[in-house]
């Protein structure tokens, strides 16, 4: 049982790792013994993230290789200067994300629906593009999607973000039948209500804090640390058997 959750000697890359849900991800695979690349857009805020998890865990577990997920060739960097440092890529946890928006769908610019389908589906095409290849040769690898809730429900505040984490879902289902054959799996985490700076709009807000609360089984909203735990499951070996999957942590909201 103590070797079932283990990530010892694996490399995990995970963006938008430098605050929130990644970061919680990051520390929690480098308590399992993983090495795991800490990424966003800002340098600082990498290396703030990597002294925290590497103080947390007692080594030099994580390393700072800030991209930015809007642009393809940032991540090409991203990829390579990681394989450079670790040899090769384990798994991958594309967790950025952005939301430039809130309100209803009509009231959004075309700019913003765009950034929104850029940043939340095609860069995750991308960057699982240029990992899984190495994987699929080694027939080894995970890739966990950070989805959302908000991809198996509607809304009137946040629509257009909504869809792309819909079409997260599917991406991970089209690429776990596509590298099922070589053992790569891939899957989505959707969840609920979160307290990050990300979704600060939603908690920070009582009426709406209120109302995603008030049917919830547990009464209350997650913390990022409550997603961290399946991001290692499904990297390590307990997750072995599980692909193409959409695993929902929202306190029961979508079941009340």
């Amino acid at each position: 049982m103590s070797n079932l959750f283990t990530l010892a000697g694996q490399t995990a890359l995970i963006t938008g790792s430098s605050r929130g849900i990644g970061k919680a991800i990051a520390l929690r695979m480098a308590e399992q013994g993983a090495n795991v690349v800490i990424s966003s857009r800002k340098a600082d805020a990498c290396e703030a993230a990597v002294a925290e998890i590497n103080a947390a865990v007692g080594r030099p577990a994580a390393a700072s290789i800030p991209a930015n997920i809007a642009d393809k060739a940032s991540l090409e960097a991203l990829v390579a200067s990681t394989i450079d440092r670790f040899g090769q890529i384990d798994a991958l946890v594309c967790n950025a994300a952005s939301n430039p928006y809130y309100g209803p769908m009509a009231g959004i610019t075309d700019e913003q629906f765009t950034k929104i389908l850029q940043n939340n589906i095609l860069a995750n095409h991308w960057l699982v593009n240029m990992v899984a290849p190495a994987m699929r040769a080694r027939k080894s690898g995970s890739i966990t999607i950070i989805s959302s809730l908000g991809g198996l429900k509607g809304s009137t505040v946040i629509g257009a973000y909504c869809v792309s984490k819909a079409a997260d879902m599917q991406l991970a289902r089209n690429l776990a039948c596509e590298f099922g054959a070589d053992n790569v799996r891939v899957n989505c985490i959707a969840p609920g209500l979160v307290k990050t700076d990300f979704a600060k709009a939603l908690w920070d807000n009582p009426d709406t804090l209120e109302y995603v609360t008030r049917t919830a089984p547990l009464r209350r909203i997650g913390q990022p640390d409550e997603i961290a735990g399946m991001a290692v499951l499904l990297a390590s070996p307990a997750g072995a058997f599980i692909t193409g999957q959409s695993i929902v942590i929202d306190g029961g909201v979508s079941i009340a």
